[in-house]
């Protein structure tokens, strides 16, 4: 048998990421809720949009959207009465963003109750979110890498905000943390994604996605 390959190609990973979350049963209502969890930096956005359009356009929920200047990770109740409750009933969703520039909050958007729905931000994971989760994604970059990596992105006038975001992220993820209940971790690299059990259904070794060999057959 042929050595595996230790990264898989994007493409390759995504696209067997896809298969496994259109296989899995719904989580709430007929949707099948998909978390995209990770320190502010990680990638999450970009692996999401990613994952979104190899899953045909699935939609998804953006958290910093949820989020507001006075309330960076209070977004609990929004987010459950919002999108939770009518995606449970198998309704479109409703709810309304926040413009960061304006502070203040932007006309409602829809969001469907497609077959799989991603909700990507910081908490994704969180524990009043989990019981609706189909699964929990985690993207497997350490803290001062990520915020090192965002605070190169978002460049030095965002200093002053970033200093504040990363004292709120260490509470909540103290307080509530997501990595221990992931269901799969994202890993990337220079050549790509990997995918790795996550600390919720791990047993034995790390086993990894790999081209050629499809995926673990615990998936």
């Amino acid at each position: 048998m042929p050595s595996p390959c230790p990264v898989s190609p994007e493409g390759s990973v995504i696209r067997l990421l896809a298969s496994r979350l259109r296989r899995l049963p719904p989580s709430c209502g007929p949707v099948r809720l998909v978390g995209v969890d990770g320190h502010a930096g990680s990638g999450k956005s970009t692996f999401a949009g990613q994952l979104a359009r190899e899953l045909g356009g699935a939609p998804v929920l953006h958290l910093d959207d949820l989020a507001t200047h006075d309330e960076l990770f209070e977004w609990t109740g929004r987010l459950l009465t919002q999108v939770v409750a009518p995606l449970r009933r198998g309704e479109t969703a409703h709810y309304a963003p926040y413009d960061w520039r304006a502070r203040d909050f932007a006309p409602p958007r829809p969001l469907p109750p497609a077959p799989v729905v991603l909700v990507e931000g910081v908490g994704a994971g969180r524990r009043a979110l989990r019981p609706h989760l189909a699964h929990l994604l985690w993207m497997d970059l350490l803290a001062e890498e990520s915020w090192t990596r965002g605070r190169t992105r978002d460049g030095e006038e965002q200093r002053e905000f970033w200093d504040g975001w990363v004292r709120a992220e260490r509470r909540h993820f103290a307080e509530d943390p997501s990595r221990p209940f992931a269901d799969l971790l994202v890993r990337q690299s220079t050549d790509g994604y990997e995918v790795l059990p996550g600390p919720v259904t791990t047993v034995g070794p790390d086993r990894q996605i790999t081209q050629g060999d499809g995926p673990p057959a615990m998936w």
